[in-house]
């Protein structure tokens, strides 16, 4: 005998968590799936355990989708605000840090978020299922059957709110694709997002003893896009915000463009201290402004050349300043899915309402959160996707 839902959401996530208490609140049936033991994974270790929630200044232009027009409705509908003051309500305390980024603070943690999504689930309308396996899915006349375990389950509404691929050590499978080409829609071929470098062998030997060091940087991608945040130096690449934000953007076989040295005017140090001090080494000048070891391996590098300032014509010095506001690399790749915050690409918005977020050709059928092609900068901005997606398929599931 078939149990009936009004909903069904797999995934207890942030998505699915936050679209099962608008729909509980509204009266409706609702029953959250998801294979792991317990709800909230990727929200519990989210910043540092301190969960970057959402951010101060969100917008259309913090995302990445192929229509960028398509996050407007929802982000409108359950803005950041909205959030923020739920937040409020359940008392707990969060502070901002750098670009507008709000995480908990004091004694409240992820934990903290992930509780308060499930005492917003706390409804008699809402039940909550975990170690479920939906190995069947089925379009009915009146809505959807479902195959999970050993139960058979009937709804109107199917709400899938499964997530992208990373850190499949919490989880991450490509299950919601895979609901998606069941039905048809078409899915935006997926990459790791939010990401750190790897390099290829010889800068990687080159750069190794740089690791644990982080300097402010300003990066650009290939396509143009700048951001101004810390570069981590790392065993195995480069890391830091700045690099996990450019990620996004980066393609394989392009370069990026790092300015080492965005907070400095160059040009007038270097011809300061020519007058100054004419037989200071570049090394030594340099140091002033960048770790020294971070300058001697540029120089090991043969990207610098190590000299008195009195020794370096005009021309010379000009091309000190180019090298550290323009070093190129061109990554090997990406640390991949394993670290990844976040997964480029996924369900295409073609197939969506961006009021409802529901599949246009098939009634009934929601896609929210990381499973579609809506990736956010760093900072809050993916957590923001998952409250404002959800909330809008929650008002008419």
């Amino acid at each position: 005998m078939a149990e009936k839902f009004d909903v069904v959401i797999i995934g207890a996530g942030a998505a699915g968590l936050m679209c099962a208490a608008q729909a509980g609140k509204r009266g409706r049936k609702t029953l959250i799936l998801d294979h792991a033991k317990k709800p909230g994974r990727k929200i519990l270790i989210a910043g540092g355990g301190r969960c970057n929630f959402t951010n101060y200044d969100v917008s259309a232009n913090n995302y990445l989708c192929q229509n960028p027009h398509f996050v407007k409705s929802a982000l409108s509908q359950y803005t950041n605000w909205d959030f923020i003051s739920l937040v409020s309500q359940h008392g707990i305390e969060f502070e901002e840090r750098d670009h507008g980024q709000l995480f908990c603070v004091g004694d409240y943690t992820s934990k903290d978020i992930v509780k308060m999504l499930l005492t917003e689930c706390d409804l008699p309308t809402v039940s909550q299922r975990y170690q479920q396996d939906v190995h069947q899915i089925e379009k009915t006349e009146h809505g959807f059957t479902l195959h999970a375990n050993n139960s058979v389950i009937e709804c109107q509404s199917l709400v899938v709110a499964t997530g992208g691929l990373s850190m499949p050590k919490l989880g991450a499978t490509p299950f919601g694709y895979k609901i998606a080409e069941q039905f048809g829609l078409s899915v935006v071929p997926t990459s790791a997002g939010l990401v750190p470098f790897t390099l290829h062998k010889e800068d990687k030997q080159a750069l190794a003893e740089l690791s644990g060091i982080a300097v402010p940087t300003e990066i650009t991608a290939q396509d143009g896009t700048v951001f101004k945040e810390a570069l981590l130096f790392t065993h195995r690449g480069l890391s830091g915000p700045s690099v996990l934000q450019i990620s996004s953007f980066w393609r394989a076989g392009q370069k990026v463009s790092i300015n080492l040295v965005p907070d400095v005017d160059l040009d007038e140090l270097l011809q300061r201290s020519l007058e100054k001090h004419p037989n200071q080494s570049l090394k030594n000048t340099l140091s002033k402004v960048l770790p020294k070891r971070l300058v001697e391996v540029l120089i090991e590098l043969k990207l610098l050349e190590d000299k008195p300032l009195k020794q370096l014509n005009s021309k010379q010095l000009a091309a000190v300043t180019t090298q550290l506001q323009q070093w190129q690399i061109t990554p090997n790749g990406t640390e991949g899915y394993r670290t990844a915050e976040v997964t480029l690409g996924g369900v295409d918005t073609d197939h969506l309402s961006s009021k409802s977020m529901e599949c246009k050709q098939i009634r009934g059928l929601y896609f929210i959160g990381e499973v579609v092609d809506v990736t956010g900068w760093l900072g809050g901005y993916n957590f923001q996707w998952c409250w404002s997606s959800a909330y809008a398929a929650g008002q008419w599931v």
